[in-house]
């Protein structure tokens, strides 16, 4: 089992660790969590045979990138998630940038993190292409691209590395609530639709009866006494089942943008 995805401090991860040993104690399913902090590369943790219960985004799951069964996905405690397992992009500049609206950050510098991020790239992607012309094929004057991670966004918003980048909102609420220094100095210009969080998933070899155990695991943590500090510290709901399905649409953001001739935001 892993968290790395929202692991935003050591602090934080302690707390993911210790939520999944009561989640997967009570399934009955013995699992150890394996750290894998960046900048290791996720597909190769995606990939391992060895799965249990690790997150993983919603996108790469529908392209594929690893033969994976998806479990159950958290339910950020935030008013945009309207008690749903759902999350967005925040597009993020510095506190003291003169831009009012996405479309005044057009010309300046943008980043995003890799080509099979949701939050990172295809949630950027799908919103920038709304504003795109024949006659303004390209918006910014320069992209940066693999920027790999949240935090390295972030930091590149913060450091003018960059002038907007988007932002996983709930590893936002995670790390303004658990490392506000590092949001002190920047804003939200605007966020993206929101869709289906990211899951908890296990290798699709994993048998069907443990996943299932998992799964009724998760979705009943939140009526468990022990599961009120990890409410607090990871700003959860709860836990909704999540499948290959729910995640499909996804494909149709990047379908549109590929027939726009839109490959990587720009």
């Amino acid at each position: 089992m892993n968290a790395r995805m929202y692991a935003v401090t050591p602090a934080v991860e302690a707390g993911w660790r210790a939520l999944l040993e009561h989640i997967t104690q009570e399934a009955r399913v013995p699992l150890t969590y394996v750290p894998y902090p960046a900048p290791q590369p996720l597909e190769q943790l995606w990939a391992r045979g060895d799965l249990g219960s690790v997150f993983m985004c919603g996108y790469p799951i529908a392209l594929g990138l690893a033969a994976v069964t998806p479990i159950a996905a958290p339910i950020p405690r935030a008013r945009w998630a309207a008690h749903r397992a759902v999350y967005r992009s925040d597009l993020i500049v510095r506190q003291d940038a003169p831009y009012l609206a996405l479309e005044d950050t057009f010309g300046a510098r943008a980043g995003w993190t890799v080509e099979h991020s949701q939050s990172g790239f295809n949630a950027f992607r799908h919103h920038l292409l709304a504003y795109r012309t024949p006659q303004r094929p390209a918006l910014y004057a320069e992209m940066v691209g693999n920027l790999l991670t949240a935090r390295n966004v972030l930091d590149a918003v913060r450091e003018g590395r960059i002038d907007v980048g988007p932002l996983d909102a709930y590893w936002h609420l995670l790390i303004a609530r658990h490392a506000p220094h590092l949001t002190a100095g920047i804003r939200v210009l605007t966020s993206t639709p929101v869709t289906p969080m990211p899951a908890f998933v296990a290798a699709a070899a994993a048998p069907a009866d443990m996943v299932a155990r998992l799964r009724a695991a998760f979705t009943r943590a939140a009526q468990r006494p022990w599961f009120g500090p990890f409410a607090d510290l990871l700003l959860l709901e709860g836990f909704a089942e999540a499948s290959a399905a729910a995640f499909a649409p996804l494909l149709q953001w990047d379908a549109e943008a590929q027939a726009a001739g839109f490959g990587l935001p720009a």
